[in-house]
């Protein structure tokens, strides 16, 4: 089996997934196959997700909707990405780069750890 089959056996495996964690937070992950189109290329839907002790969305990975791409001077030929993550509470949400499963679920708590670390300091 190679490390794409098994990262993604492991994500979809974690679907309905609750974790808790230190001081109230909790993670919810939640991944499914559907059919891949123009949007969803990889056949992924998912939605990585960090939440305090009252439930508030901290930190999200997800390709729930469109996001807009950063500015750039010329407009032409931009796509929406679906594949997005939302760095705070308030964030929107930016672009992700969807590589694989492995490495979206290395990125999920690599930030995981960056939002629990900044909140004991």
């Amino acid at each position: 089996m190679s490390k794409e089959d098994v990262g993604l056996e492991t994500l979809l495996l974690l679907n309905g997934e609750i974790y808790d964690q230190d001081g109230g937070y909790w993670i919810k992950i939640e991944a499914w196959r559907i059919e891949a189109n123009e949007h969803v290329p990889h056949g992924i839907r998912y939605a990585l997700t960090l939440h305090d002790r009252y439930g508030t969305r901290l930190l999200g990975f997800d390709n729930a909707h469109a996001v807009k791409p950063p500015k750039r001077k010329r407009h032409a030929g931009r796509r929406l990405a679906y594949d997005h993550r939302h760095r705070h509470v308030s964030d929107k949400g930016v672009p992700y780069e969807f590589t694989s499963p492995q490495q979206l679920l290395e990125d999920f708590f690599n930030e995981v750890d960056r939002v629990l670390e900044e909140t004991k300091s």
